[in-house]
C-alpha cells in the first residue's frame, strides 16, 4: 500500500510551484500564496549531509508560513543515513512531505552523484527513497531526534522554530523530482525504476542533465513517463516551459500528466496561479510588499531580494530605468523611496 498522505487530499489535476534554488525562499513562497494559491509549495533544495552533521544555519531554508500548506521540504545528497536523519528533522518541523531532488543539473551537485547524478546510480536512488520512507514511518512510531543521533544544536534550533506550531506524529509522504535522463532520454525506463520504491509522486522535468535549461522541454517524453505511472497509484507531474495557467491546463490534457509544476513563469508574477493581469501599480505595490516581508524575516543578505525586485519591472513604460535603480538599492528604505 502506497502511503500518499496529503497527496490524496489534493484537487487533481494540480498546478503547483516548482522548487528553484536561490528563488523559492520563504518570503517568495509567502508572497505567491498571498496573491494566488498553488496546489502546494516546495522549499529550495538543501543538502542532507550538512543537515546530518549539524549545520544549524541550513535550517533557514525550512522557514515557512501556514498559508503555504501543503508545504514540502526538498532535500538532496548521496548519503543514505543522512537522508534518514534529515527526513526525521523535516517530520519534526511539521512539513507535509519530503521531496528527493534527483534532477538538479548543476555541476557542483551532479558531479558528486546527487541531484540528476542519481540517474546514473539507480540502486543508490532506490536506497535513498527507502531510507526516507523508513524515517517517516519510524517518526510515526515514536522515533525521536535524540534517538536518531541528530546533533544537539539542530534539535535545539528545531525546537525554537516550532515554538508557535504544534507538531504531530503522523507519517509524511515521500516524493521524487527528477529529469528524463542524464545525457540521453530514458524517461520511461527511469520512471519504472523509481516506481519500484513506490514514492507518493514523481515530478518529471522534460530535459536531460546534459541539456541543463537549454532547448525545449520534451513533453512527449514526459507523456511516456505519465503512461508508465497509470494504474500504479503513483501520480506524475510534468515540469518545463509552462508559461501560463492556460498552457498548464493544455499540457495536462494533451500529455496525460496528473499535474504541472511551474518555475520561471512565476518570476515577478505571484499572481500566476490566479486570474486576471496585474496593473503597473499592482506590480509596484506587491514588489514593495515582497521586499518588506524579506527584510522583516532577516534571514539572508539584502542583495538576495534585488533579482526579485527586478523581475517585477516588466511590461510598462519606464520599467527598464526602474529596474536599474532597484538593482542599486541597499535596503528597504531605498526601495520604499522608489516604490512607496
Amino acid at each position: 500500500m502506497i502511503f500518499r498522505g496529503f497527496w490524496d487530499k489534493l484537487d487533481w489535476p494540480v498546478v503547483a510551484l516548482s522548487p528553484m534554488d536561490g528563488v523559492t525562499d520563504a518570503a517568495f513562497r509567502y508572497i505567491v500564496c498571498k496573491y494566488s494559491k498553488p496546489a502546494f509549495t516546495m522549499t529550495e533544495f538543501t543538502n542532507v549531509e550538512g543537515l546530518s552533521r549539524g549545520a544549524v544555519q541550513m535550517l533557514v531554508a525550512f522557514l515557512y508560513d501556514e498559508s503555504e500548506r501543503p508545504v514540502i521540504a526538498q532535500l538532496y545528497g548521496v548519503e543514505v543515513g543522512s537522508y534518514y536523519k534529515a527526513t526525521l528533522m523535516m517530520c519534526a518541523l511539521g512539513f507535509d512531505g519530503v521531496d528527493i531532488n534527483m534532477g538538479c543539473p548543476a555541476n557542483k551537485v551532479a558531479k558528486k552523484g546527487s541531484g540528476a547524478g542519481l540517474i546514473r546510480t539507480p540502486e543508490l536512488a532506490r536506497e535513498i527513497i527507502r531510507s526516507c520512507k523508513k524515517a517517516s514511518k519510524d517518526w510515526s512510531n515514536g522515533m525521536t531526534l535524540e534517538e536518531a543521533e541528530v546533533p544537539e544544536g539542530m534539535i535545539k534550533r528545531i525546537a525554537e522554530m516550532n515554538v508557535e506550531r504544534a507538531i504531530g506524529r503522523d507519517p509524511i509522504a515521500i516524493s521524487v523530482k527528477t529529469r528524463v535522463g542524464y545525457d540521453e532520454k530514458i524517461g520511461a525506463e527511469w520512471t519504472k525504476i523509481i516506481l519500484e520504491e513506490e514514492p507518493a509522486n514523481i515530478s518529471m522535468h522534460g530535459r536531460t542533465l546534459k541539456q541543463m535549461y537549454m532547448g525545449q522541454a520534451d513533453w512527449e517524453e514526459i507523456a511516456k513517463c505519465a503512461e508508465v505511472c497509470k494504474g500504479s497509484g503513483v501520480t506524475l507531474i510534468g515540469n518545463g516551459d509552462v508559461m501560463s495557467m492556460d498552457d498548464a491546463r493544455g499540457k495536462i490534457k494533451d500529455y496525460g500528466v496528473d499535474g504541472i509544476l511551474v518555475g520561471r513563469a512565476v518570476f515577478g508574477n505571484p499572481w500566476f496561479f490566479g486570474e486576471g493581469e496585474p496593473t503597473v501599480e499592482d506590480r509596484k505595490r506587491v514588489a514593495l510588499d515582497h521586499c518588506r516581508r524579506f527584510a522583516e524575516a532577516d534571514y539572508a543578505p539584502f542583495h538576495n531580494i534585488r533579482k526579485h525586485l527586478a523581475w517585477y519591472c516588466k511590461g510598462f513604460e519606464g520599467c527598464r530605468e526602474l529596474r536599474m535603480k532597484l538593482m542599486q538599492t541597499h535596503g528597504i528604505e531605498d526601495v520604499e523611496k522608489l516604490l512607496g
